[in-house]
């Protein structure tokens, strides 16, 4: 196995327990909004390789918003009606900007600029969001459901996929194996059920497993899903990873692609049944 993966994944795992641990909704808030930044920079560099100019100003002050979505005024307009009024602000910002440069930016520019604000800013303010849910269950255990599936399915597929993947997911990314796909998403619900029994143990709460097995199934597949969408940029765009941030893993986006795909579907079935 790739030692620097290692090392970096021993570096990385007690600094996340930290912060998830330690750190409230503001904290994280701040974070993601750094990751996120972190992210689009990747993003727009690897879109240079196409002669794209990514809008870097808007890009990045649209992420940074995430940093305030606990904010009392912004939690209560809500994110979806922020979304709703910011949309089309953000479009007219984008098209001033076609006008104003007399077309040095250009349609593909404006495009590619609001691709990747979507795709990173829709995927991951639910990281924070899910972490800040009050209930029966706290936002801080919830979280943990989405690195589990995601590490989980990254771990069992790497290892499995090296040894006994024979047969070829698709040409998206050449280097994954069914077998390894498979791995990985049992992977993910040993994880999950694991987590489940130190909770229902440690913390007395009654948290299905049965459910908590379908759950981590379906977050399984989809975080597979923002692997392969990830890898589909990646493609386009002519780069083997997003940046050599983390060494062994390759850039921020290469890092949580599968925990950002998650994030959402995880927030949606933890609201509806737990």
């Amino acid at each position: 196995m790739d030692m620097k993966r290692i090392l970096t994944a021993a570096i990385g795992f007690p600094l996340v327990m930290i912060l998830l641990i330690f750190g409230n909704k503001y904290i994280i808030d701040v974070i993601i909004a750094i990751m996120a930044i972190i992210a689009m920079y990747e993003y727009a560099k690897c879109a240079t390789n196409k002669n794209i100019k990514v809008v870097s100003w808007i890009s990045y002050l649209s992420l940074a918003s995430i940093s305030i979505i606990h904010y009392e005024p912004i939690e209560q307009f809500g994110l979806a009606n922020g979304i709703f009024v910011g949309l089309p602000i953000l479009l007219l910002v984008l098209f001033l900007h076609v006008i104003i440069s007399d077309m040095k930016i250009t349609l593909k520019d404006v495009t590619f600029t609001l691709i990747g604000i979507l795709y990173l800013f829709i995927f991951l303010v639910f990281l924070p969001l899910l972490f800040g849910m009050d209930g029966d269950i706290s936002g801080k255990y919830l979280i943990w459901y989405v690195l589990f599936s995601a590490w989980g399915t990254d771990v069992f597929a790497y290892v499995f996929g090296k040894r006994i993947g024979k047969t070829k997911f698709s040409k998206v990314s050449p280097n994954k194996s069914i077998e390894g796909c498979v791995a990985g998403t049992l992977g993910a619900i040993v994880s999950c059920l694991i987590y489940t029994f130190a909770l229902n143990t440690i913390c007395g709460f009654g948290i299905s497993y049965l459910l908590i097995g379908i759950i981590s199934l379906i977050l399984s597949i989809i975080g597979q899903i923002g692997d392969f969408s990830a890898s589909v940029i990646k493609r386009y765009f002519e780069v083997k990873d997003f940046s050599n941030l983390f060494p062994g893993h390759g850039g921020m986006i290469d890092r949580i692609d599968s925990v950002m795909f998650i994030a959402p579907f995880a927030y949606i079935l933890f609201l509806m049944f737990l």
